[in-house]
């Protein structure tokens, strides 16, 4: 990650550049963790299996040095029996490799979890920039790993000459000892040694795996302004969702419009409110709501009701109550059915009748109902 100035960058980093920084193969990683589970892997398994080892390396040396007459005269089979060699000595520490692979490959999760890109693989002729280099090598970072590596020198040196001090007496006893006798005590000096000098990177674990965490929290922080713009990028410029969303009422309107002409009656106010209704007495279980609008858009709905022969009734209690509680394409409420059904009534008297029927007066509509008298009484 390029060393920037923390001047500006005072936000936490969003979801979305994690998400960026993890494809692009920057999580966190501590080398001091990694060295230390491998180191601790493979110590662990030569001192309990260090016997097994020991055996089948000494059958090894012990085949490997062992030739017929055909085998030196004959270069084809000395390169199978190396070719064999190799192959018994693979199989032999197969244990010790497959237990360090899966170390290697465990420890990074610990950290970061699973992520897997190729963008790390791409070239990227960026990285040879001498003073990027230079602006790394006398960074925070570059001065923690300075210090990790002078600890890191004093601290296993010093844990290992005091092991090895602890150890002389019985390494000046050494030579007196049985050559299998011997072998083994070395073993076990060296393991001992090598486990002590492994605990001592628990303290460099310890220093460094809250150290990385922080540095990459750090790197990653963002300047209020790129904050914005992320949110913008992630919900959406506000000026074209507003565009979409005229957009999608417009759209919403003209579908309404084209509905008018199939309505049965256009209920108004006849000033401000206009519902056109829609009623199939074999298809619907109820009227049904299939345009209303106020002022221009009322003035719109009556002008199709017009050119269309769709019978217009004024009744304002009704326009207001309709236009309050019914939404476009749903049924009218139960409790206006009885108000509804007198004004289809007039409409099909209408449309049957040589001369017009009286209009629908008082039509029964709760009080409640009525945006208008609701207000008065609350008054």
């Amino acid at each position: 990650m390029a060393e920037e100035s923390d001047v500006e960058r005072t936000e936490a980093a969003t979801a979305r550049r994690i998400q960026r920084a993890r494809e692009e193969g920057q999580v966190v990683r501590s080398r001091e963790l990694s060295t230390f589970v491998e180191l601790l892997t493979a110590v662990g398994v030569l001192m309990l299996l260090g016997d097994h080892f020991l055996a089948k390396l000494a059958r090894l040396m012990e085949s490997g040095f062992t030739l017929d007459r055909a085998s030196i005269f004959d270069p084809r089979l000395m390169l199978v029996r190396l070719y064999g060699q190799f192959v018994d000595a693979l199989f032999a520490f197969l244990p010790l490799i497959a237990l360090l692979l899966v170390a290697a490959l465990i420890t990074p999760l610990l950290l970061s979890g699973w992520n897997f890109t190729w963008k790390p693989l791409v070239p990227n002729f960026a990285r040879l920039n001498p003073v990027a280099g230079l602006r790394r090598m006398f960074s925070l970072t570059g001065l923690m790993e300075l210090m990790k590596a002078v600890v890191k020198s004093l601290l296993i040196g010093g844990v290992a000459v005091w092991a090895i001090w602890q150890s002389l007496d019985s390494l000046f006893g050494l030579p007196a000892e049985p050559l299998g006798q011997a072998l083994r005590h070395v073993g076990s000096l060296v393991g001992w040694t090598a486990l002590m000098v492994v605990g001592a990177f628990v303290f460099l674990v310890i220093a460094d795996v809250p150290f990385q965490l922080w540095d990459y929290a750090r790197n990653l922080r963002m300047t209020k302004e790129e904050v914005r713009q992320e949110i913008k990028e992630a919900e959406g410029d506000p000026q074209i969702k507003s565009r979409i969303r005229a957009l999608q009422r417009e759209a919403a309107r003209r579908r309404m419009m084209a509905e008018v002409p199939k309505a049965q009656v256009v209920v108004t106010n006849p000033t401000r409110f206009a519902v056109a209704l829609r009623y199939e007495e074999k298809r619907m279980a109820a009227p049904q709501v299939v345009a209303k609008g106020a002022a221009l858009v009322a003035q719109r709905i009556l002008e199709l009701a017009e050119e269309h022969g769709v019978p217009v009734v004024q009744a304002p209690p009704l326009a207001r109550a309709l236009y309050r509680h019914a939404e476009i394409g749903e049924e009218i409420p139960q409790r206006l059915y009885t108000a509804v059904a007198q004004v289809l009534a007039y409409v099909y008297q209408l449309r049957q009748g040589a001369s017009p029927p009286e209009p629908p007066r008082d039509l029964p509509v709760p009080p409640d109902m009525d945006p208008l008298a609701a207000e008065e009484a609350g008054r």
